[in-house]
């Protein structure tokens, strides 16, 4: 028994218009002999639409209730592709996730799937039906419904192929594949055939909006390959795969960025053991991500000026636990929000020397001062003045030989 896991983003049933067209695809892998499980996401905008609704009537609206109420988005289009399905001939139904049951754990609008029962869903294709399964959610220990933080969608695809024991997994979004970098942003991207899971995990994390980070982490441990293409056209999209698998010149694979920093420098701390720790655990304890981390020690030795980036919806918040934190010191704080940050991603850089010096001096070579940087073994980025950021990818993608074909 051949099974294929379609996943379908809230672009591809926008409209009425778009769920016929999803249902067409649907039936074309029928039409090839295999067993379809279908997984959707909410209509385009709903989910956004019921988050303001939540927010116009509780300023302190309960995570497990607003779980509860985004999940009747997906509601919405699995009950419509189901519908549809019928009207052509074809035996399907919805299937929210407590019915099946895919179990979770976690906190509420942050939960990670860890099963899924498949005794009804394997007897229900078996007879010949199409499941449409609402992807974003599951059910807890008590019995009460979560979700799995926006974009989750694809990880109930991506663990809907690991508990049916899928031959495939296809992400469908309103894109061709992944680019080398932002299409929207430079022409010339260009669209890569296949990418290691490293390296779509980097990109993901690191501003690439194509694919949620952990559904990429759980490909990763779960060795599933997933292609991502269009739902609006026909062509081939990307691969994403392990690594030993691909073949490819490229030392660079491709460039993120963000638009959403912010900088924040503490100037005057007290450089001693313990301050770093007294300064990020309150962050930490409020949900707020710190990425970029620098610190530069003073001539004497007893002070240190402090950098990091957060993301800018998360300024407020972070002034005001930095300004009651009475646990550290500083003499000054000052605030960047004209920044952003570019990112070179590539498993090549591992043993190829001379790539952070490539990088670097094709920057400086167009007067662009880099604030900032943060490496891991396959990636650097590097943050920069917000109005630079469209010309620092191009310089990059072309430095690193990203304008030919991927």
């Amino acid at each position: 028994m051949k099974i294929i896991i379609l996943k379908f983003g809230g672009t591809s049933v926008g409209s009425l218009n778009r769920i016929k067209k999803v249902c067409k695809i649907i039936i074309s892998y029928i039409k090839k002999n295999y067993k379809v499980v279908v997984v959707s996401s909410a209509m385009s905008g709903v989910t956004n639409d019921l988050i303001k609704k939540s927010n116009q009537i509780s300023n302190n609206f309960p995570n497990s209730e607003k779980d509860v109420l985004l999940s009747v988005g997906e509601q919405i289009s699995c009950a419509l592709i189901a519908g549809k399905l019928n009207e052509m001939g074809y035996t399907s139904r919805s299937w929210m996730a407590w019915q099946i049951p895919i179990l979770t754990d976690g906190a509420h609008s942050a939960s990670r799937i860890i099963k899924i029962k498949r005794t009804k869903i394997i007897n229900y294709i078996k007879g010949g039906g199409i499941p449409v399964i609402t992807g974003f959610q599951g059910i807890n220990i008590n019995n009460r419904i979560t979700t799995l933080e926006r974009g989750g969608t694809d990880a109930s695809a991506i663990m809907c192929a690991k508990f049916f024991n899928a031959n495939k997994c296809i992400i469908y979004t309103d894109v061709d594949g992944v680019f080398t970098t932002d299409p929207n942003l430079l022409n010339s991207a260009k669209k890569i055939k296949e990418i290691s899971y490293d390296e779509m995990l980097e990109m993901a994390s690191l501003g690439s909006k194509v694919m949620q980070p952990a559904a990429i982490q759980d490909a990763r441990l779960n060795k599933i390959e997933v292609d991502v293409r269009s739902s609006f056209n026909k062509k081939k999209g990307t691969t994403i795969k392990r690594r030993n698998k691909i073949f490819n010149s490229n030392v660079i694979r491709g460039i993120s960025f963000t638009k959403n920093d912010a900088k924040i420098t503490l100037i005057g701390v007290k450089d001693k053991p313990g301050v770093a720790a007294n300064i990020f655990k309150p962050l930490y304890q409020n949900s707020v991500n710190v990425d970029m981390v620098v610190q530069n020690i003073s001539a004497s030795g007893k002070e240190t000026d402090l950098t990091f980036t957060i993301k800018l919806d998360d300024l407020l918040k972070t002034k005001k636990l930095i300004n009651s934190n009475k646990k550290i010191k500083y003499k000054k704080i000052l605030i960047n929000k004209n920044v952003s940050k570019v990112s070179i991603v590539g498993v090549g850089m591992i043993t190829t020397p001379g790539v952070t010096y490539r990088m670097f001096k094709a920057l400086a070579e167009k007067n662009i001062n880099i604030e900032v940087i943060s490496t891991s073994e396959i990636k650097i980025s590097v943050l920069i003045d917000k109005k630079y950021l469209k010309k620092s990818v191009e310089i990059l993608h072309k430095e690193f030989n990203l304008n030919s074909t991927q």
